[in-house]
């Protein structure tokens, strides 16, 4: 469902390890762009989305209601969830996050892996646990609020492990980590402890799981000769410790180094093909593709 991700963006700022070369302890990024800068490209970015709306609307709709979505996975329309990763574009005010939620914004994440006015990022790194520093901001809890009033989804997954806490005790909403794994069997950073996945499903939340090997490999690698098994390791783990009601598929296609195996969205029936063998049946796979999300989204923006 949340095929989503910041390709070169993320990879121009972490950079391009070796395939064969471990992510470090913890990796040192360049500060964010200024508001101007992100506010820019956020909006060329959602304008693209919406000319690509209006030159194909029997084929792509933005949507933002769970009915939506359904009918989109009726009629064979590709469903657009407009979701902001790095909330760099928001003003104080929050003029900017109003005006986003009019054009039709239903999921953010405040941060990025990197600081900014709301809270701290969770750092790339492997071998260290998501506890890298402060949480949220004042500003970051008004923002988790605003969402909440506006029905916003708030995307835990960029979050360290202060800031996942901040919010749980702020939010009215279920909570959501749209793309991430099981730090118990991969410790990067970005992975989420036992303690937060049992906070998930305890909400009545979502875990959407990432597809970047290396956020499934035990050793941390960004191999991309790495088998489909080690994504499949992490569902398991995860529909084990929360249930097969609060986990899906999180992707991460355009942000990540992914197994070759998989490669794109295309490669989807292939993993599904897996974990059928793997034992789950039919309807534990319509969960995790889908019908998880659907309910989950439909719960937080009341639709």
């Amino acid at each position: 469902m949340f095929a989503r991700g910041d390709s070169s963006v993320e990879r121009a700022l972490v950079g391009s390890p070796p395939a064969t070369a471990p992510l470090p302890e913890l990796a040192e990024l360049p500060a964010g762009p200024d508001r101007s800068r992100a506010l820019e490209v956020t909006l060329e970015a959602m304008a693209r989305l919406f000319r690509l709306e209006r030159e194909a609307p029997d084929q792509v709709k933005v949507v933002r209601t769970a009915a939506e979505i359904e009918a989109c996975l009726t009629n064979g329309v590709f469903a657009a969830l407009l979701h902001i990763e790095g909330a760099e574009a928001i003003d104080p005010e929050f003029n900017a996050l109003d005006v986003f939620y009019r054009a039709g914004l239903r999921s953010l994440g405040p941060v990025w892996s990197r600081r900014n006015i709301f809270g701290e990022g969770v750092p790339f790194g492997f071998g260290h646990d998501p506890d890298t520093g402060p949480g949220l901001t004042p500003l970051g809890r008004e923002l988790v609020r605003a969402c909440n009033r506006l029905r916003i989804v708030v995307d835990l997954s960029h979050l360290n492990a202060r800031g996942f806490w901040d919010v749980t005790e702020i939010t009215n909403a279920p909570l959501v980590a749209t793309h991430s794994n099981a730090w118990s069997l991969t410790p990067a950073t970005r992975n989420l402890t036992d303690r937060q996945i049992d906070a998930i499903a305890g909400s009545g939340g979502m875990i959407g799981v990432n597809f970047a090997t290396a956020f499934v490999r035990e050793d941390g690698r960004p191999d991309t000769t790495t088998s489909l098994d080690a994504i499949c390791r992490h569902i398991d783990y995860l529909v084990e410790r929360a249930g097969i009601d609060h986990v899906g598929f999180g992707s991460d296609f355009d942000g990540a180094l992914i197994p070759c195996d998989l490669g794109d969205a295309s490669g989807l029936p292939r993993l599904i093909s897996r974990l059928r063998r793997r034992g789950y049946d039919d309807d534990a796979l319509l969960k995790l593709t889908h019908r998880n999300w659907i309910r989950v989204l439909g719960r937080t923006w009341g639709a």
